[in-house]
């Protein structure tokens, strides 16, 4: 089992941007020495929600401060972004950091994100499964031209080529976010990786994960390649003496970073969206995932992996809102939660 941490740099109420990011930044780095995994980034814009724009950013900033650590985004959002552009970036980190790099996509939103790219509400609507294979292609073939609806240019040779690296003949793995079944048939006709929510359960990731491979194997994916797919699931983790301790953190802290960053989102094209209860959704959360005693977050964690095959975990960690307190949590996963888990 692997375990990474989760990290949103989110802007809890009264605090300022550049504190977000120290302690996303801050996290990560006390993530290698806890002994963590990875660290999973996130990408929003314009929101409180998340001030990490560029996951990807953060992203070479951490592989360059870190050597054990493997670094990914969750995610990188597509329709705002060129896959060929996103490719490069990621061949990069790949080859510099001895393939310590995933890169993590996503459709995203039906944000005013499209609007200020110029991208457009299409790119988001239809436009995903062009960007994704167009994308995997930059990472696996020596040259690449594109005649698809939205990218056309002429054949051109891919500098640098991800699949020089010693360490992974293919590139880095790429891993997409997954929300619906469409996009879980989509990630499985391409024999990627899930990751998925937080905001779902045991119950509901099983089936996903199910789903997965009935796509898979309709798709011709080698059963030793449906086997080994490492799906990742993301969540929420807090560690006290006592679980209510831990519970009482998070519900006092999350619900007002909720609040304003969700409320923050502005759709492209004025179409209504409801917003969750942030106090009932943090208390959804708290039930859900590893919050409470270190023996109670792993049994949590194996319970999770043994009933959804699921092995790699990317945890928030950051739902204090506080980074002396951040920093405690993160090592107390490491210390006293991963010896447990084997």
């Amino acid at each position: 089992m692997r375990v990474g941490s989760f990290v949103l740099a989110a802007q809890f109420p009264g605090q300022g941007q550049g504190e977000a990011l120290h302690r996303a930044v801050r996290s990560a780095e006390v993530a290698e020495e806890a002994g963590l995994d990875s660290v999973w980034l996130a990408e929003h814009h314009f929101v409180p929600y998340g001030t990490c724009p560029s996951a990807i950013t953060l992203a070479a900033l951490l592989l360059g401060r870190t050597r054990r650590l493997r670094v990914g985004t969750a995610v990188s959002v597509l329709p705002t972004a060129h896959p060929v552009a996103l490719g490069e970036q990621a061949a990069l980190l790949h080859l510099t950091s001895g393939g310590r790099f995933s890169l993590g996509v996503g459709r995203g939103g039906p944000w005013v994100d499209l609007e200020v790219f110029g991208s457009g509400l299409a790119a988001y609507e239809k436009g995903f499964p062009e960007s994704l294979d167009l994308l995997v292609r930059w990472l696996r073939d020596p040259s690449v031209s594109a005649d698809g609806e939205r990218y056309r240019f002429r054949e051109v040779p891919v500098v640098p080529r991800p699949s020089e690296a010693l360490t992974e003949a293919d590139g880095p793995e790429v891993i997409v976010a997954c929300t619906s079944p469409a996009s879980v048939r989509l990630a499985a006709e391409r024999g990627l990786p899930m990751l998925l929510g937080m905001h779902v359960g045991d119950e509901e990731k099983a089936e996903m994960v199910g789903l997965w491979r009935k796509h898979a194997r309709a798709a011709g994916r080698s059963p030793d390649e449906i086997a080994l797919a490492a799906h990742v699931s993301a969540g929420v983790c807090q560690i006290a003496d006592k679980r209510t301790d831990a519970v009482e953190a998070l519900v006092k802290a999350m619900p007002g970073w909720l609040r304003q960053g969700l409320e923050a989102h502005v759709t492209v094209d004025g179409r209504h969206r409801s917003m969750r209860d942030p106090v009932a959704y943090t208390e959804l959360l708290c039930g859900l995932h590893p919050v409470g005693t270190p023996r109670l977050c792993a049994d949590r964690l194996a319970a999770t992996s043994e009933r959804t095959g699921i092995s790699r975990f990317a945890l928030l960690v950051e739902g204090s809102g506080d980074l002396a307190a951040t920093e405690e949590n993160v090592r107390r996963l490491g210390a006293e939660v991963l010896p447990h888990l084997g």
